[in-house]
C-alpha cells in the first residue's frame, strides 16, 4: 500500500508542465539574445501587451512550481501573463486552465488564446498564442521562449486551444 501511494505521489508530481525535444527559439536574435524588442508586431493590442510582458520573462529558466523571475513553470507563466497583460485572473494549474473559456478549432486561434499540449502520458503543457502561429511558453530546456505551432514536435503534441479573452 505504501509503495502504491509513493508511486501515485511521484506520478502526480510528474504530471505538471514539461516539454522535450523542442527546437531552438524561433524569435531569438542570435547576436543580442533578445526577442520581443526586435520582433515586429501586427499592431494588435493583445499582441503588443503580450510582447511587452514577454520582454520581461524572455529566457527566465523553467522551474517546476516556480512563480518568479528566478524560475517559472508553464502554467504559472500563463497566469502571470494574463494578470499583467490583461488584468485577468486565471487558475494556477494547466489542468484547471484547460477548462476555462471555451474550446476553439486550432485554425481559428488568435493572439491571447491559450494553447495546450499533451507531452506525455499524464503530462500537459500550456502556452499563449501570439502573432504568426507562434506561442509563448516556459520550456524545461530553454526557459521562457517563443516557439512555432508548426514545429513538428508541437504539432504532434497539440491537444486543444481555448479562448478566454472576448
Amino acid at each position: 500500500m505504501k509503495f502504491f501511494l509513493l508511486v501515485f505521489a511521484v506520478l502526480l508530481l510528474l504530471s505538471g508542465c514539461s516539454s522535450k525535444k523542442i527546437s531552438k527559439p524561433t524569435y531569438k536574435n542570435k547576436k543580442t539574445k533578445k526577442a520581443a524588442t526586435t520582433v515586429k508586431h501586427t499592431g494588435n493590442w493583445i499582441n503588443k501587451a503580450l510582447l511587452k510582458e514577454y520582454a520581461k520573462w524572455d529566457g527566465v529558466p523553467y522551474k517546476y512550481g516556480g512563480t518568479s523571475l528566478k524560475g517559472v513553470d508553464c502554467s504559472s507563466l500563463m497566469q502571470i501573463l494574463y494578470r499583467d497583460a490583461f488584468g485577468l485572473k486565471i487558475p494556477r494549474t494547466t489542468k484547471s486552465q484547460a477548462k476555462i473559456g471555451y474550446q476553439i478549432k486550432k485554425n481559428s486561434s488568435r493572439e491571447g488564446d491559450l494553447v495546450f499540449f499533451k507531452t506525455g502520458w499524464n503530462t500537459r503543457h500550456s502556452g499563449i498564442i501570439i502573432e504568426n502561429g507562434r506561442f509563448i511558453h516556459s520550456s524545461t530546456k530553454y526557459g521562457v521562449m517563443v516557439s512555432s505551432l508548426n514545429n513538428p514536435y508541437w504539432k504532434s503534441k497539440y491537444w486543444q486551444t481555448r479562448r478566454v479573452l472576448p
